[in-house]
């Protein structure tokens, strides 16, 4: 049996890195892009018409009930066969990346419409209604008035979403897409199934740091808000 070799892991780091870019790329537009869709999703149902509330509660209830790598291999295989057969559409010459974008954006945006709602209706809305009656719009009262008070409440859920996010995104490489985990997957397969402990322990050691950095940020956040809801109360 082939000992373990401690030193492979800062050499597989270096091979490692150059594709972190990758991953931090489908992180962010997933982020960006599920942001968006959350707000759409959260503002129907807050708004509280019937259809689009419907609509909204029966989307985020399927997408919790969906497995990432599940809705992952729905998108990469089947949205192709769908489109082609149904509109002549032929997407298979697009870029993984765009697949593994659809598919954590479309699990994200469920996810934060929860998480902007429920922010949302934490606040008391007659902040709202004063605001407006003192001569602000209402575009004015939300983005003075509510969102800051919204924001501080989501950020700890916020940052929760986020680490699962990171870490649900390492699936990308079952459809190939070469990120860390793929490249991790790659210098496994080129060593014949060798140094695949120390290989995985240097991916651990990235998912780890990054972790850390979103909990250390929103921490640090968090305590400022904290320490700016303390000057108000004195």
């Amino acid at each position: 049996m082939r000992p373990f070799r401690f030193l492979f892991i800062p050499e597989v780091l270096f091979d490692l890195l150059p594709f972190l870019p990758v991953t931090l790329m489908m992180f962010a537009g997933s982020v960006f892009f599920g942001s968006l869709l959350g707000f759409v999703l959260a503002r129907a149902k807050v708004r509280g018409r019937k259809v689009s509330g419907i609509l909204a509660d029966a989307y985020i209830a399927v997408m919790r009930c969906t497995p990432p790598i599940v809705l992952l291999f729905i998108v990469y295989y089947g949205l192709p066969e769908l489109l082609l057969s149904t509109i002549g559409l032929d997407i298979n010459a697009i870029e993984k990346g765009i697949f593994v974008l659809v598919t954590f954006t479309l699990l994200f945006g469920a996810v934060m419409s929860e998480i902007m709602r429920s922010a949302y209706e934490s606040i008391d809305k007659g902040q709202w209604e004063a605001a407006v009656s003192i001569g602000l719009s209402p575009f004015q009262a939300f983005y003075r008035i509510m969102l800051p008070q919204a924001t501080a409440v989501a950020l700890p859920n916020f940052s929760n979403v986020l680490i699962n996010l990171m870490k649900d995104g390492s699936l990308a490489f079952t459809i190939g897409l070469i990120d860390i985990m793929g490249k991790g997957n790659l210098i496994i397969s080129k060593n014949f199934g060798a140094y695949a402990l120390e290989t995985y322990m240097a991916l651990a050691l990235i998912y780890w740091t990054l972790t850390l950095i979103i909990e250390k940020s929103f921490g640090y956040i968090e305590k400022s808000l904290s320490r700016g809801k303390r000057s108000i109360a004195e």
